[in-house]
């Protein structure tokens, strides 16, 4: 049978047709450039394989990325975007026949997006070549006629991802500062002038120093990437400005956003000018920077900064006086909305909400609860499945009991996006489920005051948060709730006509993905 199987694949080898395989290059990205980046461009490899395309991938995340080799890029016959950041250096795959989405599509239906560029490719339709058509970078920040909505939302998350890390970094370091040294090291000298190699209370003070200087990045990082996805690096210089402005009139993150978005603006009307040839060579070096800044300064000084400033504060002000049930109805909001989408849209902006607030060196108790029901809402879907996939193994494929097996590290690390492969594959079931215990466990972690400096962490940072023992019981809470409706909905359909037992399910359909779609829920 080997000598007839690799007869039959050299066969078609051979026919003109077939001489070589389907060429596609990739770029996956997402907001935070963790799970979704990588997961998407494992479905679209996976998928690749199985329909005998030769498929590359370069991931743009958080760690950076590695650009395809050009050759790779020249010799490719279509191109397909899965990204909800603006794809970086994207004219070098201008001219190709290219399909253009969110990162979800290519976690989901990666089969279909192939199918897609394939069918673009032999109607010979591909993207329009360099930027005579596009006038800026922004424009072609995504699919062409993308409406102004959508492009907005990818300009915002480019600068939640830009600093998200900072915001990790210098939270976990504070927290840490504050598990050492005590609450009261916030006080404490510069360690420039007092710092004893033997006092663990000076390394407490280091440690919350060094956070405290990287949240200080936070609003100018913020509004410089939002100006960086908008009009690309000319953005990049007053959108820090108009950040760091933010940051001095106390604007805060409000602040920052607006500012990001100034900038942007005033970049891409500056380079909708016809300037003289003469003078194009210095107008990223020195005339941009300059009037751009200018106009962004004079906009967040005299303009638009004060009242901002009062909308940040108004905005702390009723943080800071939630209390009894209004904080636990905003503890089950917040649970909901990290449930919704598992690291989409949605569970960022409730994410953002929950660091903006504890990313200043000296938060409000209250603030530092949202930050702790956020963490322990999201990390219950994952957590969830994995258990759903321990207790009750008959109703999941073989596909999804192997996730279930990952997805409790992910769960237990916070990252919400370890429940997207039972997501995609039931929305259904796994969706509503989801959103039920991550709204017991926000409503909960806010009733029991648990309070959590780290923004990031999951179960690592356990011993930085107040209340860690109840903490852990509302994560525990909505864990079993969703565990048990998912049991209970996906145990609802088993006398579906057609299923059978687990045992001839698998020995019959395991390796056949289209058989194991058909019936999830053998049981």
């Amino acid at each position: 049978s080997a000598a007839a199987s690799a007869d039959a694949d050299t066969a078609p080898a051979s026919a003109p047709e077939t001489a070589r395989p389907f060429r596609i290059v990739a770029v996956t990205s997402c907001p935070t450039g963790i799970a979704h980046t990588y997961m998407a461009a494992e479905s679209l490899e996976k998928a690749g394989r199985e329909a005998g395309v030769e498929l590359v991938v370069e991931t743009q995340g958080s760690a950076g990325f590695t650009r395809l080799d050009p050759a790779v890029v020249a010799a490719a016959d279509g191109v397909i975007f899965a990204h909800d950041v603006p794809v970086r250096d994207k004219d070098r795959f201008a001219g190709k026949p290219t399909v253009d989405v969110g990162v979800k599509a290519g976690i989901n239906r990666p089969a279909e997006l192939i199918g897609e560029v394939r069918g673009k490719a032999e109607r010979g339709e591909v993207t329009s070549g360099s930027p005579s058509g596009a006038g800026t970078p922004v424009e072609r920040a995504g699919e062409s006629g993308e409406g102004y909505g959508t492009k907005l939302r990818k300009w915002l998350m480019s600068g939640v991802s830009y600093m998200v890390p900072f915001v990790a970094a210098g939270g976990l370091l504070i927290a840490l500062g504050f598990a050492i040294g005590g609450y009261e090291i916030k006080s404490a000298p510069s360690v420039m002038d007092h710092f004893v190699w033997t006092q663990t209370d000076s390394w407490a003070a280091l440690l919350f120093q060094i956070g405290a200087v990287a949240f200080g990045f936070l609003v100018p990082v913020l509004a410089g990437y939002i100006a960086y996805g908008m009009a690309d690096r000319p953005g990049l210089v007053p959108g820090f400005v108009g950040g760091m402005i933010a940051s001095t009139i106390n604007a805060g993150f409000l602040g920052g956003l607006v500012a990001g978005l100034l900038a942007g603006g005033v970049v891409m009307a500056i380079q909708k000018v016809r300037i003289p040839a003469p003078v194009r060579g210095i107008m990223p070096v020195v005339v941009i920077p300059l009037i751009s800044s200018a106009i962004v300064g004079f906009l967040m000084f005299v303009v638009v900064g004060k009242p901002i400033a009062s909308a940040q504060k108004g905005m702390t002000d009723w943080l800071n006086g939630l209390s009894g049930s209004n904080a636990v109805l905003l503890g089950a909001l917040l649970g909901l909305m990290m449930c919704f989408d598992l690291g989409g849209p949605v569970n960022k902006v409730a994410y953002t909400f929950a660091t903006a607030g504890i990313a200043v060196s000296n938060p409000g108790d209250s603030a530092m609860k949202i930050m702790a029901a956020v963490m322990a809402a999201g990390m219950v879907p994952p957590l969830a499945m994995a258990l759903a996939t321990t207790v009750r193994g008959k109703l999941f494929t073989p596909t999804e009991r192997e996730n279930g097996k990952a997805a409790w590290v992910l769960g237990a690390s916070f990252i919400s996006e370890g429940a997207i492969p039972f997501a995609a594959a039931d929305p259904l079931r796994v969706i509503p489920a989801s959103m039920a215990g991550g709204a017991v466990t926000g409503a909960l972690s806010m009733a029991f005051g648990a309070t959590l400096r780290a923004p990031h962490g999951g179960i690592f940072v356990v011993p930085l948060i107040g209340n860690p023992f109840l903490y852990l019981v509302a994560v525990a809470a909505g864990v079993c709730v969703t565990t048990a409706l998912v049991v209970v909905l996906k145990g609802m359909r088993k006398p579906a006509p057609g299923t059978v037992r687990p045992g001839s399910a698998e020995g019959a359909t395991g390796t056949t993905s289209a058989q194991e779609t058909k019936q999830p829920v053998a049981a």
